[in-house]
């Protein structure tokens, strides 16, 4: 009986002592095959254009294939439903955002609950939005347009990539402090939005500064306000929301990686660190700070409490404001 308790002992002490040596082990070869990145959103976007990025970056300092997957539909829940049924093994990652903060008190009925599904991995940067309206819109400053709006209430529309995307908060957050009644229409993407926006069929649309600000160039739309706390070096010219008539108003898109609950932790920190490597690159700073998006780098403790708040500030914005995702 001693003897068998003993040996059971010793099997004890092995099995503890072989996990704590395979654990990091499976870290230091991670990854051994490719590794799938899910965009729930449309290609051309911000979140496609940094996944394809970051992707790149990682493929070549990680030795295998980052494969970018767009999965977009229903405000980012489609593809992101997807990831949440994926094998928690570090070879099926999220690309999330900000809208999936939003929907996590938006879309109570969504298949999955985000820090229930999902362990929080790195974020990766965040972007200040533009206000962009056709060239056949009669306002040339956001002054103009909101007293077109307060004068036509219900006539002005503007487009957005779906329910719950910071596209379509930016705009609700307008209405609520400019006190304007514009309509909301919702695409399945952001391309699909940006199209309609730039042919004259929608009126306005927030969008990334990073893809918007080359047609605000072109003449091809009318910048008439950026969304952050300053003006942005890309777009210098153009005044901040906030100083051109909505004083107080602020809205970003900010995005993460996220992986399956129950991937391993020594994964999880791999790619934290990987991740945290390429948004502190040199080249890579100047780059998307030219484009205006600003390189995050924190722990996946850390990052998991930015979203926790990010969830309850919204949640808060939803409430107040009555906002539904039809």
């Amino acid at each position: 009986m001693h003897c068998l308790s003993s040996r059971s002992f010793f099997a004890f002490v092995v099995a503890v002592v072989t996990a704590l040596v395979v654990l990091p082990a499976r870290a230091q070869t991670y990854p051994v095959r490719s590794v799938r990145i899910m965009v729930p959103f449309a290609s051309g976007g911000p979140a496609d254009i940094f996944a394809r990025v970051l992707g790149q970056r990682l493929q070549e300092s990680m030795a295998h294939p980052f494969v970018i997957e767009n999965r977009p539909g229903a405000g980012s829940v489609v593809g992101t439903d997807v990831a949440a049924k994926s094998a928690a093994d570090g070879y099926t990652l999220l690309m999330m955002s900000n809208a999936h903060t939003v929907n996590e008190s938006l879309i109570p009925t969504k298949p999955y609950q985000l820090m229930r599904e999902f362990v929080p991995v790195a974020p990766v940067n965040y972007s200040d939005l533009v206000l962009v309206v056709h060239p056949s819109v009669a306002a040339n400053s956001l002054r103009e347009l909101i007293d077109m709006a307060k004068a036509k209430p219900k006539e002005l529309n503007y487009a957005s990539s779906g329910p719950g995307t910071p596209y379509h908060f930016a705009g609700e957050l307008f209405k609520v402090m400019a006190g304007v009644n514009i309509v909301h229409v919702p695409y399945k993407g952001s391309a699909g939005a940006r199209t309609d926006v730039l042919g004259g069929q929608v009126h306005m649309m927030f969008d990334a500064i990073t893809t918007m600000a080359p047609n605000v160039r072109a003449g091809k739309l009318k910048a008439l306000g950026t969304t952050g706390k300053t003006r942005s070096p890309v777009l210098p010219e153009v005044p901040t929301v906030s100083e051109a008539g909505v004083p107080g108003y602020e809205a970003v898109i900010w995005l993460g990686i996220m992986a399956p609950t129950g991937t391993p932790r020594p994964v999880v920190d791999r790619l934290n660190a990987e991740i945290g490597r390429v948004a502190n690159n040199a080249e890579i700073k100047e780059s998307w700070i030219k484009q205006g998006a600003v390189p995050m780098t924190m722990t996946p403790e850390a990052f998991g409490q930015y979203i926790r708040e990010d969830i309850t500030k919204w949640a808060g914005v939803v409430k107040a404001a009555g906002i539904t995702a039809d």
